[in-house]
């Protein structure tokens, strides 16, 4: 008997993100010179001082199972840290530690959701929201921002979405794919709105929290409007700023009951994170973050170089990021027009294909977080690449006829 998807899975898409980085991890081992701008992963190595945690944890024989959700040590340094960065104040009883971002995700919405709940995302948006949500039988509403709007969803946008279904609002700033992030302001405009509509529930995804540039000030929408805060999960994890992606730790802080029911949800899929991780984490959050100054300042000199790239590339249009390590270019004047191999560019899916195929350029089209035509830039690579990036795709972009 051959086997058969089932109908939850039927519902979702791969990434897009790992499937770009895979094919030019592909064309890399056949010999072919790939520019890979499409992994969401910094290139600095995890700071000396976290992997020495690490390490001593082995040494201790910290390598049992550990609480579903998370040690306690973790979740106090978490405790502290909302306290510390955001003015939140949370009890360990009210966090979540699971083996990254996407499964606080996935714990929180299959902790919520019912078949037909709709979740409202605003796009450009990260390519595992709206999937999440179908796997679980939610119904991704997503909102389309404009560069004019910063990419971010407004007031009016927002409350036209609300419907009686309406279960929650995912909020993701700095974003990615845009790398722009929402103000207090803007939120408290958001937030005007949910509080007329005390149904809805609000996840925040926080993990660029410490990625930010020039004069952009981080908030997150509890901490603007205090009002929201026993229906606001608030989501953040180590990865990106600390370099720990392989580490696989993600967190969250909410109300109990809530908290309860994600693990509640861990207990029968992942278990606890990984017992050496979670020690590297009370480090990351604990320890010294004197090593972020530095690495942000090599983020901005990226920004600033793909950015110039890109608004030189005849076609390309791009907005300043003021964090995380994206850019987000409009090519809608570029479709229509063929490639030097003959091909027509007709989507952002055929750029991107043909930039690859003729000037061994790997980003990832912008239908796959739900605003096309475009595509995002990871500029979380080494200067000399990101500028051999930017000379590529001006001369394919000049190819094109």
């Amino acid at each position: 008997m051959s086997f058969q998807q089932s109908d939850a899975l039927s519902r979702v898409q791969p990434s897009a993100t790992m499937a770009v980085t895979q094919k030019a991890r592909d064309l890399k081992a056949k010999g072919v010179d790939v520019i890979s701008l499409g992994a969401g992963e910094p290139d600095f190595d995890t700071p000396e001082h976290i992997k020495a945690a690490g390490i001593a944890a082995i040494e201790r024989g910290e390598t049992k199972y550990t609480a579903v959700d998370g040690i306690p040590e973790l979740k106090q340094a978490i405790v502290e840290k909302f306290k510390r960065d955001n003015g939140l104040d949370y009890t360990p009883s009210q966090v979540h530690v699971s083996t990254g971002g996407k499964p606080v995700i996935f714990n929180a919405l299959m902790a919520s959701l019912n078949e037909g709940d709709e979740v409202i995302i605003p796009a450009p948006y990260w390519v595992t929201y709206p999937e999440v949500a179908r796997m679980l039988g939610g119904v991704p509403v997503p909102v389309t921002t404009t560069i004019e709007s910063g990419f971010k969803i407004t007031p009016e946008q927002l409350s036209a979405a609300i419907t009686p279904k309406t279960r929650w609002l995912i909020l993701n700033s700095p974003s990615n794919p845009t790398g722009m992030g929402y103000r207090a302001d803007e939120l408290q405009a958001l937030a005007d709105v949910l509080l007329d509509h005390p149904h809805v529930w609000i996840m925040t995804d926080d993990m660029y929290e410490h990625l930010v540039y020039d004069d952009y000030t981080f908030a997150t929408i509890a901490e603007v409007e205090p009002r929201l805060y026993q229906r606001t999960l608030t989501m953040n994890g180590v990865s990106k700023a600390y370099s720990m992606t392989g580490w696989r730790i993600g967190y969250a802080a909410g109300p109990e009951a809530l908290i309860a029911a994600m693990r509640k949800v861990a207990s029968q899929t992942t278990s606890n994170p990984c017992s050496v991780s979670q020690w590297a984490a009370v480090e990351a959050l604990n320890g010294d973050h004197s090593f972020l100054e530095e690495r942000n300042a090599a983020f901005k000199r990226r920004r600033d170089l793909v950015l110039a790239a890109i608004n030189d590339a005849g076609g390309l249009v791009a907005p300043k990021p003021e964090g995380a390590f994206y850019v987000f270019a409009d090519c809608t004047a570029l479709i229509g027009k063929t490639a030097p191999d003959g091909s027509e560019i007709k989507t952002d899916t055929d750029f991107c294909a043909a930039l690859l195929e003729a000037e061994a350029v790997a980003v990832v089209p912008g239908v796959a977080f739900g605003q096309a035509p475009g595509f995002r830039i990871s500029y979380a690579t080494d200067d000399e690449s990101l500028i051999e990036a930017g000379k590529r795709i001006q001369r394919f972009c000049a190819s094109l006829v």
